[in-house]
């Protein structure tokens, strides 16, 4: 009896494993459709899924200053954060801190991944984000929370910094 249970559970299993699949590549493939569209990218250029699958669980959560949750967050919370869950490095610091341990990118070759830092209503650096593509980024708003902005923004514009690579 265990030899006619035995090819049924394997089809079983394999059917279930092609199922998981294609629903991961479902998933995927709606990815990179939102993210292409925020962007204003092909669907071809979304490559760094993790990345993308990060933004989108922590895309809205709230504005908190010193916050590192999913409660509430600041700026320099989702981009540690960001960094240690995406990339695997632990970084720690104000935006300002950040900033200090940044080589300097012009704005022209930002990367994704590079930080972008503003410096608003103060002349220290007091707002940080993670470039994505097509001049866009990822950041913890303090009205909006987590979105991504474009540095085309007059707004952004107004208070560009400059853009910076991890030492």
């Amino acid at each position: 009896m265990l030899k006619r249970i035995t090819p049924v559970l394997f089809l079983l299993l394999v059917a279930c494993h092609g199922q998981k699949h294609v629903a991961s590549s479902d998933s995927d493939n709606a990815l990179r459709k939102k993210y292409a569209g925020i962007l204003q990218v092909d669907e071809k250029e979304i490559t760094n899924l993790r990345l993308y699958r990060f933004i989108d669980e922590w895309y809205g959560v709230p504005y908190k200053y010193g916050g590192k949750t999913k409660a509430g967050i600041d700026c320099s919370g989702l981009t540690c954060t960001l960094y240690s869950e995406v990339y695997g490095k632990t970084i720690s610091g104000s935006a300002a801190s950040l900033n200090d341990q940044c080589e300097e990118v012009k704005e022209k070759n930002l990367a994704e991944g590079d930080l972008v830092f503003f410096k608003i209503g103060s002349d220290k650096v007091s707002h940080v984000g993670v470039y994505l593509q097509n001049r866009h980024f990822v950041h913890a708003s303090t009205h909006k929370g987590v979105m991504i902005s474009s540095l085309d923004e007059a707004y952004y514009q107004k208070y560009f910094f400059r853009g910076g690579k991890l030492k």
